[in-house]
Protein backbone atom coordinates (compact mmCIF):
# COMPACT_ATOMS: atom_id res chain seq x y z
CA UNK A 1 0.00 0.00 0.00
CA UNK A 2 1.29 3.45 -0.95
CA UNK A 3 0.27 6.44 1.09
CA UNK A 4 0.20 9.81 -0.63
CA UNK A 5 1.03 12.81 1.47
CA UNK A 6 1.69 16.48 1.06
CA UNK A 7 4.69 18.18 2.59
CA UNK A 8 4.10 21.65 4.02
CA UNK A 9 6.78 23.51 5.90
CA UNK A 10 7.45 27.16 6.63
CA UNK A 11 10.50 28.76 5.09
CA UNK A 12 13.20 29.22 7.70
CA UNK A 13 16.95 29.69 7.66
CA UNK A 14 17.32 25.94 8.34
CA UNK A 15 17.95 25.05 4.70
CA UNK A 16 19.27 21.61 5.71
CA UNK A 17 15.92 20.68 7.21
CA UNK A 18 14.02 21.87 4.13
CA UNK A 19 16.38 19.91 1.83
CA UNK A 20 15.96 16.80 3.99
CA UNK A 21 12.17 17.06 3.97
CA UNK A 22 12.01 17.57 0.18
CA UNK A 23 14.44 14.68 -0.32
CA UNK A 24 12.33 12.41 1.91
CA UNK A 25 9.13 13.38 0.08
CA UNK A 26 10.69 12.85 -3.34
CA UNK A 27 12.20 9.51 -2.37
CA UNK A 28 8.86 8.33 -0.94
CA UNK A 29 7.17 9.41 -4.19
CA UNK A 30 9.60 7.30 -6.25
CA UNK A 31 11.73 9.99 -7.85
CA UNK A 32 15.04 8.50 -9.11
CA UNK A 33 18.19 9.67 -7.30
CA UNK A 34 19.47 11.98 -10.08
CA UNK A 35 16.15 13.77 -10.51
CA UNK A 36 15.69 13.87 -6.74
CA UNK A 37 18.96 15.74 -6.31
CA UNK A 38 17.98 18.13 -9.14
CA UNK A 39 14.76 18.88 -7.27
CA UNK A 40 16.46 19.32 -3.90
CA UNK A 41 18.98 21.76 -5.41
CA UNK A 42 16.25 23.73 -7.21
CA UNK A 43 14.17 24.03 -4.03
CA UNK A 44 17.26 25.06 -2.05
CA UNK A 45 17.92 27.86 -4.56
CA UNK A 46 14.29 29.02 -4.50
CA UNK A 47 14.18 29.11 -0.69
CA UNK A 48 17.55 30.88 -0.55
CA UNK A 49 16.14 33.54 -2.90
CA UNK A 50 13.17 34.06 -0.57
CA UNK A 51 15.54 34.51 2.37
CA UNK A 52 18.08 36.71 0.57
CA UNK A 53 15.98 38.74 -1.87
CA UNK A 54 12.32 38.19 -1.01
CA UNK A 55 10.13 38.65 2.01
CA UNK A 56 12.25 36.33 4.20
CA UNK A 57 9.13 34.26 4.99
CA UNK A 58 7.00 31.83 3.09
CA UNK A 59 5.88 28.25 2.69
CA UNK A 60 7.18 25.18 0.85
CA UNK A 61 4.57 22.67 -0.30
CA UNK A 62 5.40 19.42 -2.12
CA UNK A 63 3.11 16.79 -3.58
CA UNK A 64 3.19 13.96 -6.09
CA UNK A 65 0.94 14.41 -9.12
CA UNK A 66 0.65 12.25 -12.25
CA UNK A 67 4.16 10.77 -12.08
CA UNK A 68 5.90 13.97 -11.12
CA UNK A 69 6.74 15.96 -8.03
CA UNK A 70 5.42 19.50 -7.71
CA UNK A 71 7.02 21.83 -5.20
CA UNK A 72 5.50 25.25 -4.61
CA UNK A 73 7.63 27.92 -2.96
CA UNK A 74 5.49 30.78 -1.74
CA UNK A 75 7.31 34.02 -0.92
CA UNK A 76 5.04 36.15 1.23
CA UNK A 77 7.01 39.25 0.17
CA UNK A 78 5.94 38.78 -3.45
CA UNK A 79 9.10 40.29 -4.91
CA UNK A 80 9.82 37.67 -7.60
CA UNK A 81 8.58 38.85 -10.99
CA UNK A 82 8.25 37.47 -14.48
CA UNK A 83 11.09 39.77 -15.52
CA UNK A 84 13.42 38.10 -13.00
CA UNK A 85 12.71 34.68 -14.54
CA UNK A 86 13.08 35.96 -18.09
CA UNK A 87 16.38 37.70 -17.32
CA UNK A 88 17.99 34.70 -15.58
CA UNK A 89 21.30 33.98 -17.33
CA UNK A 90 24.46 32.10 -16.59
CA UNK A 91 27.31 34.54 -16.07
CA UNK A 92 30.44 32.41 -15.65
CA UNK A 93 32.38 35.41 -14.32
CA UNK A 94 29.95 36.04 -11.45
CA UNK A 95 30.42 34.57 -7.98
CA UNK A 96 26.68 34.41 -7.28
CA UNK A 97 23.34 34.95 -8.98
CA UNK A 98 22.88 31.53 -10.59
CA UNK A 99 19.74 30.57 -8.66
CA UNK A 100 16.92 31.33 -11.10
CA UNK A 101 18.94 30.07 -14.07
CA UNK A 102 19.68 26.80 -12.23
CA UNK A 103 16.06 26.36 -11.16
CA UNK A 104 14.86 26.70 -14.74
CA UNK A 105 17.43 24.21 -16.02
CA UNK A 106 16.99 21.59 -13.30
CA UNK A 107 13.19 21.42 -13.48
CA UNK A 108 10.91 20.21 -16.25
CA UNK A 109 8.55 23.12 -15.71
CA UNK A 110 8.74 26.35 -13.75
CA UNK A 111 5.71 28.59 -13.31
CA UNK A 112 5.32 31.87 -11.46
CA UNK A 113 2.01 33.15 -10.18
CA UNK A 114 1.67 36.44 -8.34
CA UNK A 115 -1.23 37.24 -6.05
CA UNK A 116 -2.07 39.11 -2.87
CA UNK A 117 -0.49 36.20 -0.96
CA UNK A 118 2.90 36.75 -2.63
CA UNK A 119 4.95 35.14 -5.38
CA UNK A 120 4.29 31.43 -5.93
CA UNK A 121 7.07 29.63 -7.78
CA UNK A 122 5.95 26.14 -8.87
CA UNK A 123 8.64 23.60 -9.73
CA UNK A 124 7.77 20.35 -11.54
CA UNK A 125 10.17 17.46 -11.88
CA UNK A 126 9.49 14.17 -13.63
CA UNK A 127 11.50 10.99 -13.23
CA UNK A 128 13.69 11.72 -16.25
CA UNK A 129 16.06 14.61 -17.02
CA UNK A 130 14.93 17.56 -19.14
CA UNK A 131 15.67 17.10 -22.85
CA UNK A 132 19.35 17.69 -23.51
CA UNK A 133 19.84 19.09 -20.02
CA UNK A 134 20.56 22.54 -21.44
CA UNK A 135 17.23 24.37 -21.40
CA UNK A 136 14.11 24.32 -19.30
CA UNK A 137 11.21 22.31 -20.69
CA UNK A 138 8.72 25.04 -19.98
CA UNK A 139 8.63 28.30 -18.07
CA UNK A 140 5.25 29.92 -17.58
CA UNK A 141 4.47 33.28 -16.09
CA UNK A 142 0.88 33.58 -14.99
CA UNK A 143 -1.01 36.82 -14.64
CA UNK A 144 -1.83 38.07 -11.14
CA UNK A 145 -4.92 36.58 -9.58
CA UNK A 146 -7.74 39.03 -8.95
CA UNK A 147 -5.90 42.01 -10.24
Amino acid sequence: MVFEFELRCPITADLGLIRDLVRLHGRHSGLPDRRLEDLVLAVNEAVTNVLDHGGKAGLVTARAARGQIVVDVLDFGGRLTHDHLAAAELDRTATHGYGLWMIQHLCDEVALERSERGSLLSLRVRGRSPAGGTAPRETRCLEPIGG
